[in-house]
Order: C-alpha cells, then structure tokens, then sequence
C-alpha cells in the first residue's frame, strides 16, 4: 500500500506515529518508506527525531514498535543473569520462548560503556529463527561475546509460573548464573 505522494516532515511524522500506533506488530524501516513514499534512512532519522520528542518507540530485530500498544493487561517481568556460548543462542531463545514468555533485550556491562542494552522482542520461534538469522546474514555479533557469555536478560510473561519455568528450564541447561 504505497504512498501517492511523498509525505514531508512533521507530516510524514505524524502519519509514522499512526502506523505505528495501529499496527499490532512490527512494521520495517523499509515497509514505512515504501508507505511514505521516502528512503528508508529518511525513516531512521524520523523515528529517532521522534525518540527525541519521547514517544515511547523500540527498534526491534523485527522492526519498529510503538510500546504502549502492549496490552491493557499487567505482566510480570523478571531480570536473569545467564552465560553461555554464542552457539547456545537460539537453544536459550527457543527454551525461553516455549514457556510462553518474550525476552524484551539483552543487557550486557562493557567495560568503558557500562551498561549496554539492545531490544530483542522475540516471544516465539518463528521470532527467534528470525533473529538468529538477521545476526547471520548481517554478520553482527552477539553482544554476549563482549563478556564472554555474561549477559542479562528481561523476561516477560502473563504469570509468575512462566517466568519460573522458564528459569528451571535455563538452570537445567546450564545457562543460569546461580547466587551460591
């Protein structure tokens, strides 16, 4: 659905934040362009001008996101610390993901930076295959591999019991930082 005509500035960006605020899902830098009619790096610069102005927008390795479309009902989070191999990746996802909880990011602390934080969004498998993928044919590296394995991770879910499961199930594989 394209564009008729090229959408300008303040426009372009109000229209980018309706798009954004109706879509159920993620939309693409490049799904946005097309829409407006512009480049995808007019996009990149219009969604950032918009961060600045604080609307509360994530990048995701699926896209972009509007947060507040996240739904009316409260969900639990909980922050785990856990350490493994780059080729571990999608085996923690995928266990994470199967217990019915989205992992929002991943937190790593970098020596000069402090603490670095990247938005995951992945709440299924079909997410997390095509996240895997996305570090695969972008090259990109793991940010776990800063740390040699430490990272952090925010888990989200309906109910505790999830974020348990989840839990148990990392622990059972190894992956968990345990307090002892």
């Amino acid at each position: 659905m394209t564009s008729t005509k090229k959408l300008i500035g303040q426009e372009r960006r109000a229209q980018l934040l309706s798009w954004l605020k109706e879509e159920k899902k993620t939309m693409t830098g490049s799904d946005l362009a097309e829409k407006a009619g512009v480049s995808r790096q007019v996009i990149v610069q219009d969604i950032s001008l918009l961060k600045a102005k604080q609307e509360p927008i994530i990048a995701t390795s699926q896209g972009y996101m509007y947060l507040e479309q996240v739904s009316e009902k409260k969900k639990v989070q909980r922050i785990i610390a856990c350490n493994h191999s780059r080729s571990q990746t999608k085996e923690e996802l995928d266990c994470i993901v199967d217990q019915g909880v989205t992992v929002k990011n991943v937190i790593i602390e970098h020596p000069v930076y402090g603490d670095l934080e990247a938005s995951i969004m992945v709440s299924n498998r079909q997410e997390v295959k095509q996240f895997i993928e996305r570090i695969k044919t972008t090259n990109a590296p793991y940010l776990l591999q800063l740390t040699d394995g430490v990272h952090l991770h925010t888990i989200e879910a309906d109910r505790e019991e999830q974020l348990d499961a989840a839990y148990q199930q990392l622990n059972k594989l190894g992956i968990i930082i345990n307090n002892n």
